[in-house]
């Protein structure tokens, strides 16, 4: 696995690269067409499903970026080490990491399946530890890391027990990565959504659940992907490079 630092000084006459994780469906996908029209080059990554990565590429290109696609297992560190030289090899190096991928499953704590919380785990722990490894290796001196939370931490409902565990562990360990940067000049935070109309948030909801959760906002409806991109765009900017070490509730007012 590539151990190559990340200490060369951005210049004005190339691009900025992005790394998306999870970026061929939902706030990911939303996340690279944002970044791609904002002149990003992008490399979207993505699990399995070739043909939607590849719209997202496709996307990208049409809002005037450029991108390309890799799949990646985001916990297999020989995939996300690939994933991070195709970012090296094809625009020249990582300016900002998104780590979009993630797993939701539902269940009261007493009848979860352990099998399903060890594949959960698996995602959204491990894999967020193995992509900011390599962030933290490879990203540019003015760059941004972000990774993804969940409001549910703060909001605690049931059945939700094993998902906000894997992202508080994800809260808990951004913030310590935004310490250990100290002297990069990048910046590391969590963009924690509310309720968002994704189809990983909508699956198994009838109609008047989904109602009663867009009622909680004092906005009154549900986030959508591009409110969570245009979140994760401005961290990732320059302009909201002083913001570090931080859980961004994107929520609406959620609270």
């Amino acid at each position: 696995m590539s151990q190559r630092g990340a200490t060369s000084e951005p210049t004005t006459d190339r691009p900025r690269v992005a790394v998306v994780t999870g970026g061929s469906r939902g706030i990911g996908r939303a996340t690279v067409g944002r970044l791609a029209a904002d002149g990003y080059a992008v490399v979207v990554g993505y699990a399995g499903n070739r043909e939607q990565a590849e719209a997202a590429v496709a996307e990208a290109v049409a809002a005037g970026g450029r991108a390309v696609a890799v799949r990646a297992d985001v916990a297999d560190e020989r995939q996300v080490a690939d994933l991070f030289d195709a970012a090296e090899s094809e625009f020249g190096g990582v300016d900002v990491v998104v780590h979009a991928a993630g797993r939701m499953t539902l269940s009261t704590i007493a009848e979860v399946d352990l099998t399903e919380l060890d594949a959960l785990h698996r995602v959204n722990i491990r894999g967020t530890f193995v992509v900011a490894q390599q962030a933290a290796r490879r990203v540019r001196s003015g760059g941004a890391i972000v990774t993804f939370s969940t409001s549910q931490v703060g909001l605690a409902f049931p059945t939700y027990g094993a998902y906000i565990a894997s992202k508080a562990a994800v809260e808990g360990m951004t913030m310590v990565l935004a310490r250990e940067l100290r002297g990069r000049d990048v910046n590391v935070n969590t963009v924690a959504p509310g309720p968002t109309a994704t189809d990983m948030f909508l699956e198994g909801k009838d109609q008047e659940t989904v109602d009663r959760l867009a009622a909680m906002a004092p906005l009154e409806r549900l986030g959508t992907p591009a409110d969570i991109a245009a979140a994760v765009a401005f961290l990732a900017s320059p302009a909201g490079h002083w913001v570090n070490g931080q859980v961004v509730r994107a929520n609406g007012g959620v609270i």
